[in-house]
Parts: C-alpha cells; sequence; structure tokens
C-alpha cells in the first residue's frame, strides 16, 4: 500500500514552491502601484477600453501608445492581441462627458426657416462648445431673426433652434459595440490616429466605467470572498463536530486562492493578463470546487476513523486518501478536459475567466489531497503528543506531592 502521508513535506514543499513567487508578485502589486503584480480590468480601475485594428498591419503599439501620451492620455497602455488589435486602456477618459456637437439637423431646420446665416456659419469643433453667430448691427438681421426686421437687436430664435436640435441628434461615442466614434473627445482621439497611423479597419470594443462603479465591485468582491470562507469554516465545523476539520479545509483554500491570484500576478506582469469582472465568480467557483473534494476526503476520514478504532490516525487518513484518490482525480480530469477546450477554441471574452477556473481546479485538486489531509495529521499527531506530555507529569507531580 503506497504511502502518501509519510510524504507530506514533499508535498508542503511543493506548495510553498508554488505559492511564495506567487505572494511576491502579488505584493509587488501596491508596491509598485500596478506596474507590476496584478493588472486589474477598467471593471475595478475605472477608465475606457478601447479594442481596434489598423488597416496597415505595421503599426506597433509602442508608436500608438506615444501618440495617446501626446493627445493627454497619460496612463494610457497598449497592448497587441490577435487577429492585429490592439487593446487600449486609457484611465482619464470618461465616455459620459462627451462634448455634444451640432447635428446636421440643426442647420437643415436653419435653412428650412429662411435663416442662411445659420447654415452658412462653419461647424463648431466637436471638442468646443457651441457659440450662437452674433447678428450683424446693420441691415442683416435677417440673419439672426427668421423675419426680416429693421431693428438690428438680434433675436433669440437661433439658439432655441439649435439647442433642441443638437441635443437628440449628438452623436456621443457608442461605448460596448464596434461602432468607430466620429465626434466628442474619442472622435478627437480617433481623428489624430488615422491621421498618423491611417484608417482604422474595425473596432472590437469600447466601452467605459465610473471610478465608483469599480470601487463598489471592489468592495463586494472582498466580501464575497470573506463571507463565503467564514460560512465554509462553521458549516465544516459544525459538520465534522471537529474545528481541526474546518481550520484545515480552510487553509486548503486559502493555498487555492494564493496560487490562482500569484499566477495571475505573474501572468499579469509578463503577458498582461488582467483580472476583470468575471474573475471572482471564477474565484468562488474554485471555492466551492476545492471545499467540495476536501468534504469528500473528510468524510471518509471519519468514516474509517469509527471503522478501524485504535489505529493510528496517519494510517486512517492514508486509507481514506487511497479510497477517495481514484474518484477525485477523475472527476477533477473531466472539468479539466472540458476547461482546456474552452480555453483554446472558445472566444476572447471568456479566456482569463476560463484560465482562473482551469488553474484553481487543478490546484483544488491538489490541495484537498496532498495538503488538508496531511495537515490534519499533523495537527492531530501534535495534539496527541501535547497529551501524552501533559500525562506523563502528572504521575510525576503525583509522586512529588506524596
Amino acid at each position: 500500500m503506497f504511502d502518501l502521508i509519510s510524504k507530506r513535506n514533499w508535498f508542503f514543499a511543493f506548495s510553498l514552491l508554488v505559492t511564495v513567487p506567487g505572494l511576491i508578485f502579488i505584493l509587488l502589486t501596491p508596491i509598485t502601484g500596478g506596474q507590476a503584480g496584478l493588472k486589474f480590468s477598467i471593471d475595478y480601475t475605472g477608465g475606457t477600453e478601447w479594442s481596434i485594428r489598423f488597416q496597415n498591419p505595421n503599426v506597433e503599439p509602442a508608436a500608438v501608445q506615444a501618440a495617446l501620451v501626446q493627445l493627454g492620455q497619460q496612463d494610457a497602455t497598449v497592448t497587441r492581441t490577435g487577429s492585429g488589435f490592439f487593446d487600449i486602456r486609457m484611465n482619464q477618459l470618461d465616455l459620459r462627458e462627451t462634448t455634444p456637437s451640432a447635428s446636421p439637423s440643426a442647420s437643415g431646420a436653419a435653412g428650412a426657416s429662411g435663416s442662411p446665416g445659420a447654415s452658412g456659419s462653419p461647424a463648431p469643433s466637436p471638442t468646443e462648445p457651441y457659440h450662437p453667430p452674433t447678428p450683424a448691427p446693420s441691415g442683416s438681421a435677417a440673419l439672426a431673426s427668421p423675419s426680416p426686421t429693421p431693428s438690428p437687436t438680434p433675436s433669440p430664435s437661433p439658439s432655441p433652434s439649435a439647442a433642441p436640435s443638437a441635443s437628440p441628434g449628438a452623436s456621443q461615442a457608442p461605448t460596448g459595440n464596434t461602432e468607430i466614434p466620429r465626434s466628442g473627445p474619442m472622435g478627437t482621439i480617433v481623428a489624430a490616429l488615422e491621421s498618423q497611423f491611417g484608417p482604422i479597419a474595425a473596432q472590437g470594443s469600447l466601452s467605459s466605467i465610473g471610478a465608483v462603479v469599480s470601487s463598489d465591485l471592489i468592495q463586494q468582491a472582498v466580501v464575497l470572498i470573506l463571507v463565503g470562507a467564514v460560512g465554509i469554516l462553521l458549516w465544516i465545523t459544525l459538520r465534522f463536530r471537529d474545528v481541526k476539520f474546518g481550520v484545515t479545509a480552510l487553509v486548503a483554500l486559502l493555498h487555492d486562492v494564493i496560487v490562482v491570484l500569484g499566477i495571475f500576478a505573474i501572468l499579469g506582469t509578463v503577458l498582461g493578463v488582467q483580472v476583470d469582472g468575471l474573475f471572482v465568480t471564477a474565484m468562488l467557483t474554485v471555492i466551492g470546487f476545492s471545499v467540495h473534494d476536501t468534504i469528500v476526503v473528510f468524510d471518509r476520514i471519519r468514516e474509517n476513523r469509527a471503522r478501524h478504532a485504535g489505529e493510528p490516525f496517519a494510517e486512517i487518513v492514508n486509507h481514506s486518501l487511497l479510497q477517495t484518490f481514484g474518484r477525485s482525480i477523475t472527476t477533477s480530469f473531466t472539468v479539466v478536459l472540458t476547461l482546456t477546450a474552452l480555453l483554446l477554441f472558445g472566444g476572447a471574452d471568456t479566456q482569463e475567466f476560463v484560465l482562473a477556473l482551469l488553474i484553481g481546479i487543478i490546484s483544488g485538486t491538489y490541495s484537498s489531497i496532498f495538503n488538508a489531509s496531511p495537515l490534519l495529521v499533523v495537527w492531530q499527531e501534535w495534539e496527541q503528543r501535547r497529551r501524552d506530555r501533559l500525562e506523563s507529569a502528572r504521575p510525576a507531580r503525583r509522586g512529588a506531592s506524596a
């Protein structure tokens, strides 16, 4: 019979080898101000995310980033993805504050009302507010009034006619679609990039989120993970009537969280992989799957402990691991195959989500077998040695008192 428990130190060493580098990169996130470590998407940081592809395939990401810096986007980051697309993050741009521009309906309405000055005046810049034309002081009062009058006093008719027509006709920068914006702050950026690098062939996506929403997402993510961990600790402790089972399951769970976060921190530093809104969903799924495997092993340990009373606890745990080993590996392997297929052939929007699930399920299977149960043995043996020392000290005290 293969003895897994006797090799627990090797399993602990391997876990340290995996988690320590990840912890270092996780700590680099606040130390470097996000330059290294975890790379958060705009779901958490707030800002604008833009995916475009130029007709010119020779455009370099560094050149695009330099152009955006000249346009005032000092925090912009540009990375190249598959099919020649550029993922652009601009943290200082808010699409909700797009400046409306006068629409063609405004000039058409003015022309129909007999005001040629409104249609003949130059169109305002998309980045500047619209100012109504100043009427001439001479007999050209018809330029400012629908009906000619001898008085040079300007009529307020151009102002109400331009404002209502510009409001519904203003083309704000689209969010979350493939329509390239041509007005507002995004229109200015598009025009500047196309003048330097050529036409934009396609737009993959354009989305924006505010800082208030992103801070709420961070708080909700932390609360969800903490509530889930505390609930798991209390339930396992109540279910097995022993706090050691709950604590060791929580330690294995913490191991899985650190492994996933650490690998994403390393990938974020090296490859720019981001943590998006689906990451919390992936982590909660990993937590549930890891605890499920751990409970299966712990339940078999409880059954064998009653059947083989008197045997060493390490041997009981080893029996239980061998009895559940095949089931755990088979279950995890089927899930890993499915996730691998999704990672290789699925869409780009879910790659980070699937990658987090894949890493977490592999880590959860390992920790349930090679971390949680051996830790339970270590704790139980430490308690047994402590109990033996106390019992051996009692007769000595009684003899001294006699």
